[in-house]
């Protein structure tokens, strides 16, 4: 029987050297293909002709090792993310020893004893806001979907004016994306008849929080706190800053505030 072989021109070319072309009828190197390649198991490296080549470890990459060398498979220290995983994006960390001293004695509290995810920073109805300037920060969103993880921490000090007599003030911290609330926590402080330390009371503030799908583009975050009332408007009352008297018991630096803002957007490769 008579059997007849074609090689179609174009497709598959043999060279006398051993150069040989698929998609191209002039091959530059022993194979070369042009156009799309399937791979249907492993890719072995650094084989001879006694000998298979190196299939790698699960979670290796093939490295260069430069013109005339096999390349080699290497492990690399680093975490590759699959779809729909989330990836953290940044950081930002703040810090601000000024702190609000403009609450103290002689101001009363707004008395207003709730807030809303969205309350205007400037809206006087729903509170007397004061900035910690300190802890402004400028980002950007990039995927819409995302998580925002808030965590605020501050000093709190307050001084009866009788250190013998038991003071509180109700003050409350909160959150502010573009100006609108996002996360609040309200709080107290009390005095508790200490004479030793001329009736000084310090405390530590902390909110934590997550926002979830914050929307594509620049955004602005800002943290403020304000009064709600006091036992005593003589009572002298800062936040992330000693009070006005307080005798060496505490400074700026130990009473500071701080802020970090982890950025975390969803992974996805498509476009």
């Amino acid at each position: 029987m008579k059997k007849t072989i074609y090689f179609v021109a174009g497709f598959l070319s043999f060279y006398a050297n051993a150069q040989v072309g698929i998609g191209t009828p002039k091959p530059k190197s022993t194979l070369d293909v042009n156009g799309k390649t399937t791979l249907r198991r492993e890719l072995r490296v650094g084989g001879s002709s006694t000998q298979a080549g190196d299939a790698g470890l699960n979670g290796q990459i093939l490295v260069s090792q430069g013109e005339g060398k096999s390349p080699v498979w290497k492990s690399l220290n680093v975490s590759f993310m699959e779809e729909g995983q989330y990836k953290l994006i940044n950081s930002y960390l703040s810090s601000d020893q000024v702190g609000i001293t403009t609450l103290t004695n002689g101001i009363a509290g707004d008395n207003i004893f709730k807030n809303s995810v969205g309350d205007n920073i400037t809206d006087g109805t729903k509170g007397k806001w004061v900035k910690i300037s300190g802890l402004e920060n400028n980002f950007t969103i990039k995927n819409g979907r995302n998580r925002l993880t808030y965590q605020f921490q501050t000093g709190v000090e307050m001084k009866s004016p009788t250190a013998t007599v038991i003071n509180d003030v109700r003050f409350t911290c909160g959150v502010f994306r573009n100006g609108k609330l996002v996360a609040v926590r309200p709080d107290r402080i009390e005095s508790n008849n200490n004479s030793e330390k001329g009736g000084i009371q310090d405390y530590i503030f902390t909110l934590n929080y997550t926002e979830q799908n914050v929307p594509v583009g620049a955004h602005k975050i800002e943290i403020a706190c304000r009064k709600i009332d006091a036992s005593s408007t003589s009572s002298q009352f800062t936040i992330g800053r000693n009070v006005q008297d307080s005798n060496g018991v505490s400074n700026a630096f130990t009473l500071e505030s701080t802020m970090k803002m982890d950025v975390i957007e969803f992974v996805s490769y498509k476009n």
